[in-house]
């Protein structure tokens, strides 16, 4: 009988810290012989929801706190043994239409991985634009799927009602942003600094 997994991760492809996470949730799972769930989620709708005060941020790009924030960022992604580029020209992504289409593979997880891999290494490795279809079906394609048919699966109603439902679920949960992190289902955690605490929770 499969193990049901145990953790779930609600992410978007436009966050920088999501990427991290992406990366060593993965690499944490496998150490403990867990496996993740992964659930393609609007931030924007997140934001928009239950978190605005992201915008103040956005508007106030040099000061202290966030220049820190950068400073940390390359710091844990040196720690993870990746190299980023950003923030890039294109910074903040409309992610929708990504977003989709991860969504129109959330039910085949291991091409859903594979398509998430890529697409975090567009944006935040060549700082390639996430919201040109372009850029997305050449994502799909070096993923080993068919990118034409996967954006023509994410025009669908069946992937916009997922996005939109696990985008609602993770606001009703208690989410707030990407990622977030549940253990047995009520545990939650947010973002890549609170792995170490996940990784503690599973050992209960």
């Amino acid at each position: 009988m499969i193990k049901a997994p145990r953790i779930e991760f609600f992410y978007d492809l436009s966050s920088p810290w999501t990427y991290l996470a992406f990366i060593n949730i993965q690499r944490m799972a496998e150490r403990l012989g867990e496996t993740v769930y992964f659930r393609p989620i609007l931030v924007g709708g997140v934001f928009n929801a239950v978190n605005q005060s992201v915008y103040a941020t956005r508007e106030t790009p040099d000061a202290p706190k966030v220049r820190h924030a950068w400073k940390i960022l390359h710091d844990w992604a040196a720690w993870t043994g990746i190299s980023i580029t950003f923030p890039s020209v294109h910074h903040p992504v409309k992610s929708v239409a990504a977003m989709r289409m991860a969504s129109a593979l959330e039910a085949d997880q291991a091409a859903l991985i594979k398509f998430s891999t890529a697409a975090f290494e567009a944006y935040f490795r060549r700082a390639e634009n996430l919201d040109d279809p372009a850029v997305l079906i050449a994502v799909a394609q070096l993923a080993g799927l068919d990118g034409a048919a996967l954006a023509d699966s994410a025009h669908g109603d069946a992937a916009k009602a997922r996005l939109r439902a696990n985008t609602d679920e993770v606001i009703a949960r208690g989410g707030f942003g990407s990622p977030t992190i549940f253990v047995d289902k009520e545990d939650m955690y947010f973002g890549n600094d609170q792995l170490p605490l996940v990784e503690a929770a599973l050992s209960h």
